[in-house]
């Protein structure tokens, strides 16, 4: 067998998170292929609203390998960072003369996926 096994994959997804994915995407492609310490403390650093958000998803991933056996979480690594658009809340702004704009309020979902790296 030339393949290594590396391990089964632990997930983690925030759903409905109110944030625009445009927004969360730049910082998803900044921490997909760190080692899931590495990602946590870039995101610890960063500003952002989205990065706090992408951070819990990540813990709660770190957790779920925790709680399914893995033994060495220094070892998992970010696989895949997911942000895709979430349902929309729609809000009507009143305008002049009679008309009216509409407001989109966006949601995104975050789904994160860590394995543990090759030997």
């Amino acid at each position: 067998m030339s393949d290594v096994w590396v391990g089964r994959e632990y997930r983690a997804i925030h759903r409905f998170a109110r944030i625009s994915p445009r927004k969360v995407r730049p910082i998803a492609r900044l921490v997909k292929g760190l080692s899931a310490d590495e990602a946590l403390e870039v995101l610890d650093l960063m500003p952002q609203r989205g990065a706090k958000l992408l951070q819990r998803v990540i813990h709660s991933a770190r957790a779920n390998a925790d709680d399914l056996g893995e033994r060495d979480l220094s070892k998992l690594y970010v696989k895949e960072v997911r942000v895709d658009d979430g349902p929309r809340l729609k809000r009507i702004q009143p305008r002049a003369r009679g008309m009216a704009f509409l407001i989109r309020k966006r949601m995104c979902h975050i789904r994160v996926v860590l394995q543990r790296m090759a030997e």
